[in-house]
């Protein structure tokens, strides 16, 4: 088993009784989401934490945590952690401040499945 596909199986298992999750593939590995907010993923670079831009120094003043950056450029808000630094109780911490931030976001409206109209244009004969 890939290092991704197991740092997905212990989220997995740390959000296990939490409603609102669901998973979808993304950043290279298994995006958790709550309420349709990314809240962390796991993947062959590590855990991934969104704690918001308010919360990203407290996050980084952590054990093991780093700025996160894609495609050279830093993603605010977003922070890396070692997954040997974050285990048990520390991975439970780090959920839990994801979590503050995320709650805090508006939900996303609804998508609906609307056929696009398409209007012709008759010439007149």
């Amino acid at each position: 088993m890939a290092d991704g596909d197991k740092l997905a199986l212990r989220l997995r298992g740390a959000l296990a009784k939490r409603k609102g999750i669901t998973e979808k593939k993304m950043f290279g590995g298994t995006c958790f989401m709550l309420h349709d907010h990314m809240l962390c993923a796991g993947s062959k670079r590590g855990l991934l934490f969104r704690v918001g831009k308010e919360f990203e120094p407290v996050a980084l003043a952590r054990p093991g945590a780093t700025v996160m950056e894609m495609n050279g450029r830093r993603m605010h808000g977003f922070v890396r952690v070692n997954p040997e630094r974050c285990q048990g109780r520390s991975l439970a911490a780090w959920i839990t401040l994801a979590e503050q931030y995320v709650a805090t976001l508006p939900p996303k409206p609804r998508r609906t499945a609307r056929k696009a109209k398409r209007t012709t244009a008759r010439k007149a004969a």
